[in-house]
């Protein structure tokens, strides 16, 4: 997660294009705030807008319509789930003023919108994002707050206040593990990333957190930093962009760390790591479920062995596995 809902992740040096800020369309920005009006009036316009900068959608959004939408409310500070009772409000000057330049940031810079607003939203929950991170995007989050069930029709997590830890592999902005804070009441939640960089914008959210005792950082690479710690349940999302996708993504994706995208020639190095090492982090009855994009095939033949349980979302086929470490073992 890229042509389809997101660039698949997020690791590699790939080449990439040099980000160019493009040139200002003979604009009507002003005169937007001038003469349009209400959130409405301003909704119609970012959709015109929008469609005629073609831009990319997959960062939260996958039209120009949500893009508005999301836009314009976050940019008021309104409930972004509530857009009926604001359709006809009237705004201030400074209002339209601040909407419009918004709109054009968008299209100018074609930098992910989250990155505009420096906010987006994982199940409802705000997060604060820059451009040290990745956009939060993961499928993980809709199955961790779903009744999953494996092939015989059985609760994945049967009992979540019966979890006691939880790892979040490669946590970025440590959106899922503040997800899984809330999700597993008494479990104490760790979190890792490389990025040093990505840690600072974690700090940031679980700051803000109902959870942040329960909460713990750590820099380095995959399970280093943890010391032989053992989990009930780790949560990971790794970089799982192929080389190909890194060369020709959107330009959208290239605001983003790249180092955050991209795992190798196939886009599962780092998969293949977590795959070797996690049985060593995991309790007896412990599971592991991981994003990986579009690798399905060449980890099924390269891991005959291995029976992985594929969990589908509404948006997404065969992108996440679910395994336990018996299973792994």
């Amino acid at each position: 997660m890229p042509a389809k809902k997101k660039p698949a992740a997020k690791k590699a040096k790939a080449a990439a294009p040099k980000i160019k800020t493009l040139p200002a369309p003979k604009l009507d920005a002003k005169a937007a705030v001038r003469e349009l009006s209400t959130v409405r009036d301003f909704i119609r316009y970012a959709v015109s807008k929008f469609q005629r900068a073609d831009l990319f959608y997959g960062h939260g959004t996958f039209s120009p319509f949500d893009e508005a939408v999301f836009a314009v409310l976050e940019g008021l500070r309104l409930p972004i789930e509530q857009l009926e009772p604001y359709y006809d409000a009237k705004l201030l000057a400074t209002e339209k003023k601040h909407l419009a330049d918004i709109i054009e940031k968008r299209i100018t810079t074609r930098k992910p919108l989250a990155y505009v607003l420096n906010k987006t939203y994982l199940q409802g929950h705000p997060f604060y994002v820059d451009e040290r991170v990745i956009v939060p995007r993961s499928y993980i989050a809709d199955l961790l707050f779903k009744d999953v069930t494996d092939n015989e029709g059985l609760p994945l997590i049967e009992d979540p206040s019966a979890v006691e830890s939880v790892l979040d592999l490669c946590c970025g902005s440590g959106c899922l593990a503040i997800l899984a804070a809330n999700l597993f009441p008494f479990a104490e939640v760790d979190a890792v990333d490389l990025s040093r960089d990505a840690l600072e914008v974690a700090k940031i959210n679980v700051a803000a957190s109902d959870h942040r005792d329960r909460l713990h950082l750590f820099n380095g690479d995959l399970f280093a930093p943890l010391k032989g710690k053992k989990y009930d349940f780790i949560i990971t999302n790794p970089p799982y962009v192929d080389a190909e996708l890194m060369e020709g993504m959107p330009h959208e994706y290239y605001h983003e760390p790249q180092m955050a995208l991209g795992s190798g020639n196939d886009g599962l190095d780092i998969t293949r790591r977590i795959l070797k090492e996690a049985p060593e982090h995991l309790n007896e009855g412990g599971h592991i479920i991981c994003e990986i994009g579009y690798g399905r095939d060449l980890l099924e033949a390269e891991y005959p062995e291995i029976e992985f349980l594929w969990l589908d979302t509404e948006n997404s086929e065969g992108e996440v596995f679910w395994l336990s470490r018996e299973q792994l073992v």
